[in-house]
């Protein structure tokens, strides 16, 4: 059983989904670059000098 296969994108649609994903992953590196300085900033500088 198969459904209706979709039609072949364009090459200026395939060119906009790579753009609109590239965007995306742009904004996904952001976010997590601040939660981790925010963490460590949180955490402060001595986290780095307790024992193990």
């Amino acid at each position: 059983m198969t459904g209706p296969r979709p039609r072949p994108l364009t090459p200026e649609e395939a060119q906009r989904r790579r753009k609109r994903s590239l965007a995306i992953a742009a904004v996904l590196f952001t976010l997590v670059a601040i939660f981790y300085v925010l963490t460590i900033a949180k955490l402060g500088p001595q986290v780095l000098n307790r024992p193990l």
